[in-house]
């Protein structure tokens, strides 16, 4: 896969605003553990092959097992390996970045409103709008992931560009 352009240079300006959101997530007290777990999954969803890797290996970074990553598809069918606060935000999220086809269910809301107050519900909330709007950039841009550069093939450890 080539990449068409280079979106970093072609708007900073833009680029630096997504920052300053993602600044905000970070700040805002949620978990940085769950919200890349809600970043890997959103990822998924639409397919977003850089975001993956680059999530996917923030997880383990972070202490998560490979067993439990590559269960984050099947996070439902996963019985206790993922805990409340987990399955809620994953709910959330799987809700909000399908709200074409959802339209986020009153019981989708109130299920995610039992495990978050207001205040960390609109930041997950606003964490899963950026990470759809990343996913945009990087797929249509053809971002190319971290595992599939010829300099990276065979050196698992090499890191990317962060978000």
């Amino acid at each position: 896969m080539t990449p068409r352009m280079d979106y970093n240079a072609a708007t900073p300006a833009g680029v630096k605003a997504l920052e300053r959101v993602y600044g905000h997530i970070m700040q805002s007290g949620l978990p940085k553990a769950l919200v890349d777990l809600v970043f890997l999954r959103v990822s998924q969803i639409n397919g977003c092959a850089y975001c993956i890797d680059m999530h996917s290996r923030e997880l383990q970074k972070e202490g998560m097992t490979v067993e439990k990553l590559v269960l984050v598809p099947a996070w439902r069918e996963s019985g206790a390996l993922f805990d409340d606060t987990e399955r809620a935000a994953l709910a959330w999220a799987e809700t909000v970045t399908r709200v074409s086809a959802t339209r986020v269910p009153d019981a989708d809301f109130e299920a995610a409103a039992a495990e978050f107050d207001p205040k960390h519900l609109a930041d997950l909330t606003i964490a899963i709008r950026l990470i759809n709007a990343y996913n945009r950039m990087a797929i249509s841009f053809r971002d190319t992931p971290v595992a599939a550069k010829p300099q990276q093939l065979g050196n698992p450890g090499s890191e990317g560009k962060s978000r």
